[in-house]
């Protein structure tokens, strides 16, 4: 019964997704640079033990927020865990908003809360307990900023997905709880970033796109192009075999070309790059939404 009534409430937020796509659009997101993000870094210095999270030790938790600010394509969202869409969030704002990131990850540890945006985080105290303390998660286990960033962004932002599993509880990165719908994510940019947003699709209704390679080839020209797939089928040796599947991954459109009726994208999640080679056909069947960011210009 739950899961019937969480595809009921999909379809009632597909009508709204469109919508959705226009909210926010008042400000300007500012533009910072990875050099200005490490002169932040570096006027900080060393920070003391948070009394707000008591199991995520400043030495490591510094270093993890320079490596991300140096290194953005490195982050990982863990092994085994639903934090792919916030994943794919950072890397918009490590590619836009560094400064504004570092910020936020110093004063959030130092104070508990802090403000990104246009929204106030104030992380719970079982989000508080767990960061720093998730383990088997691959590389995810060794980076305490990047623990404290996903558990503080599923904390905050609410989807259909989330009504029945709202608060954090052992385990929770990996259910739920974590996940995020599509307007869901749209909106977390859009509040967090700013950014304006053409967002095309759904959580079930893929989007009508006849020419498909010439639509995604257009929009990497003058934006980020992040891409709501079928992760099961993006990665299934036999693509003959698709005949029904849902979407279950963010990733990061970097470069797509065409030949012999074949696209090739290369695309980022997982803390790397990917390329794959599949027909126009069977990239509409995994895509099922299109999110176009671009920064916002001053009036």
């Amino acid at each position: 019964m739950k899961y019937l009534l969480i595809i009921i409430l999909s379809l009632l937020y597909t009508a709204s997704a469109a919508a959705a796509a226009d909210l926010y659009n008042t400000d300007t997101t500012p533009i910072t640079t990875a050099k200005m993000a490490t002169e932040y870094m570096n006027s900080v210095g060393t920070i003391t033990q948070s009394a707000w999270w008591p199991n995520v030790k400043p030495a490591a938790y510094v270093e993890n927020i320079r490596k991300n600010i140096t290194h953005p394509l490195n982050i990982y969202e863990g092994a085994g865990t639903d934090f792919c869409s916030y994943a794919a969030f950072s890397y918009l704002i490590l590619h836009d908003n560094p400064l504004g990131y570092a910020q936020f990850m110093v004063a959030v540890y130092v104070n508990g809360n802090a403000v990104l945006g246009k929204v106030e985080f104030n992380p719970s105290i079982e989000v508080r307990k767990a960061a720093g303390m998730l383990r088997f998660k691959g590389r995810l286990d060794i980076c305490p900023a990047d623990q404290l960033w996903f558990l503080s962004l599923a904390d905050e932002f609410k989807g259909y997905l989330n009504l029945y599993d709202r608060n954090y509880h052992p385990g929770g990165e990996s259910n739920l709880w974590a996940s995020t719908n599509y307007a869901k994510f749209n909106r977390m940019i859009k509040r967090l970033l700013n950014y304006t947003i053409e967002a095309k699709g759904s959580d079930i209704v893929r989007p009508v796109i006849p020419d498909i390679y010439g639509y995604l080839s257009e929009r990497l020209k003058t934006g980020i192009v992040v891409l709501f797939v079928n992760n099961t089928f993006l990665y299934k040796k036999n693509r003959t075999l698709l005949i029904l599947g849902l979407p279950t991954h963010y990733i990061i459109l970097q470069d797509i070309s065409i030949a012999d009726n074949l696209i090739t994208i290369t695309y980022w999640d997982y803390g790397c790059k990917t390329r794959r080679q599949m027909t126009p056909n069977f990239l509409s069947r995994i895509l099922f939404g299109i999110s176009h960011c671009t920064i916002k210009k001053k009036l």
